[in-house]
């Protein structure tokens, strides 16, 4: 049986969205493997500045792509981004907040746990 997979936390790593449906593997959840060289580990609510500077460096993530069932983002999505991504976003100052709890440990090999605290949703 595989060893769960588990978030930024060290508890177990729960759904980012299924509305839309995201993830490397479309699961809805941002568990990663050997075939994602992208590292998409970081649950994101994005925001239209995120979205945008993303736009900017090549990684458009407004316009829909059928063929790879990518319904397009808004504002108020959540999704599973490129964990250097984030980080660039977090440096020039536009870092999407972040679903600790459904971004996965991985995360950490590339951006610091307190970076991410910094724009945590689920931290009370």
């Amino acid at each position: 049986m595989p060893e769960e997979d588990k978030n930024v936390l060290g508890g177990a790593l729960v759904t980012c969205s299924d509305r839309p449906r995201t993830g490397f593997y479309r699961d809805g959840c941002c568990n990663t493997g050997p075939e994602d060289v992208g590292l998409h580990v970081v649950c994101v609510q994005v925001t239209a500045e995120f979205l945008a500077f993303a736009r900017k460096r090549g990684n458009d993530l407004v316009t829909p792509v059928p063929a790879y069932n990518f319904p397009g983002l808004k504002p108020g999505d959540r999704w599973c981004v490129c964990a250097a991504t984030w980080r660039q976003a977090y440096e020039a100052g536009v870092a999407a907040p972040v679903v600790l709890a459904a971004t996965h440990e991985e995360t950490l090999a590339v951006v610091p746990l307190a970076a991410l605290k910094e724009h945590a949703l689920d931290l009370q």
